[in-house]
């Protein structure tokens, strides 16, 4: 199968593009490499089965690419992540993350792609009321990110009524592992285990009692592989654990791994924080197979001896 990885170069888009190539797949990245890292992807490019589009997705020469090569998927995860840059320039965001989902589906409606796997977040659900929050929970934007993933969604849908293009929407709650940036506001885990290995002060917002749902890369590799298939289709799954871990679980774990002292700083609540969040992943279980195997002990192991390694380079 030839598969399309909109964001491949990035933290979850190269993980994914590895697992495709051990699987046996074809794989295309398209990345303008804005924040994405070539070195992500050094081990994919020495298979021949690999190629690298250095294009970013607005750019019209992405339909004549999909033309070109006509892959049966489109993994569709290069974005504007961030809420706080979305929020100060709803703008630039909304031209990234609608206007460049718009190209890659119009993309994939001349390229005669069977699927398209759209990596949308839990920010599309604002401030759930129940948790962990089901797959059929009411959309709640709070911000223009969260609007974003949202119009997206819509367009799947849209595209999917005019053209016949299947698709299927991952949330992700909140990603960790190997290869993410300890820049920016989505990765705590990576902020918390760069700090602890550089013996840089680390800093906990509020009580330490403000909760996520975290879930390891490779788990969420395996959910995108899973609805590359024939199951999942029109539907939107939540890929997470279920189980909530307090922040200042997840600094004493990323310690102990590290084998530094557990004793952040702590610094009034951030605005807009959720105080918890989790959502329940049961359907991506009984329709596309999928379920979270990695334990947080484990991954947060992984995570800080790939990140060890990385600073011995």
């Amino acid at each position: 199968m030839r598969v399309l990885v909109t964001g491949g170069a990035g933290f979850i888009g190269s993980n994914l593009v590895d697992r495709l190539l051990v699987d046996g797949h074809e794989v295309v990245v398209v990345d303008d490499l804005s924040s994405g890292c070539r070195d992500n992807l050094a081990g994919a490019a020495a298979a021949d089965r690999f190629r690298l589009h250095e294009l970013d997705v607005r750019d019209p020469a992405l339909v004549d690419l999909a033309s070109e090569l006509q892959p049966e998927v489109i993994c569709h995860l290069a974005a504007q992540i961030s809420v706080r840059k979305s929020v100060a320039d709803p703008v630039h965001d909304a031209a990234v993350n609608v206007e460049g989902t718009a190209r890659v589906l119009t993309a994939a409606h001349e390229g005669r792609v069977r699927k398209v796997v759209f990596a949308s977040s839990v920010a599309v659900y604002g401030r759930p009321t129940t948790i962990p929050v089901p797959g059929d929970a009411p959309n709640d934007p709070r911000s223009p990110y969260a609007a974003s993933k949202v119009s997206g969604e819509i367009y799947l849908a849209t595209f999917r009524a005019l053209y016949g293009i299947e698709y299927t929407t991952l949330v992700l709650s909140n990603v960790y592992g190997p290869r993410q940036s300890p820049e920016g506001e989505a990765g705590v885990v990576a902020i918390f285990t760069d700090a602890l290995l550089s013996g840089t002060p680390t800093v906990v917002y509020g009580d330490g009692t403000q909760t996520r749902d975290y879930v390891y890369v490779d788990d969420v590799v395996d959910g995108f592989v899973r609805a590359c298939g024939q199951e999942g289709n029109g539907r939107r799954f939540n890929l997470g654990t279920g189980i909530q871990t307090t922040d200042r679980r997840l600094h004493a774990l990323i310690a102990d791994a590290a084998g530094a002292a557990d004793k952040p700083g702590f610094a009034p609540p951030r605005l807009g924080d959720l105080p918890a969040m989790a959502v329940d992943p049961v359907p991506a279980h009984e329709e596309l197979g999928w379920q979270p195997r990695t334990d947080l002990g484990t991954g947060i192991k992984n995570t800080v001896e790939w990140a060890t390694k990385r600073r011995r380079k």
